[in-house]
């Protein structure tokens, strides 16, 4: 129930911002949420992982996008870079994985 009133209420606030409602009007957002989630310390494989994380992965995601934007980088190029950077994180938690495993 809290899930979906927060969904709704972000929903309601990006359409307000943006000054219109259409279905289809935060698709290419998956991306981001994942990257900004996996980011924060959050395992793809379940079980780990914070609230405080998530916001903090989210606002370094914030940042790297603007500073890309910033320096003029393509919007391809962007989601490429969010994918290293998801690919990355993946790894990490999986070499962190295996070295608690080992002790």
């Amino acid at each position: 129930m809290l899930s979906g009133t927060l969904s709704a209420l972000g929903g309601i606030l990006l359409s307000s911002r943006l000054g219109v409602a259409q279905s289809l009007l935060a698709s290419g957002y998956e991306l981001d949420i994942v990257a900004g989630t996996v980011i924060g310390g959050a395992s793809l494989a379940g079980g780990v992982g914070s609230v405080l994380g998530n916001v903090a992965g989210i606002a370094i995601m914030g940042v790297m996008l603007n500073g890309l934007v910033l320096i003029d980088v393509s919007a391809y190029w962007q989601k490429t870079a969010m994918g290293l950077i998801v690919l990355a994180a993946i790894l990490i938690d999986q070499a962190r994985k295996t070295f608690a495993s080992q002790k």
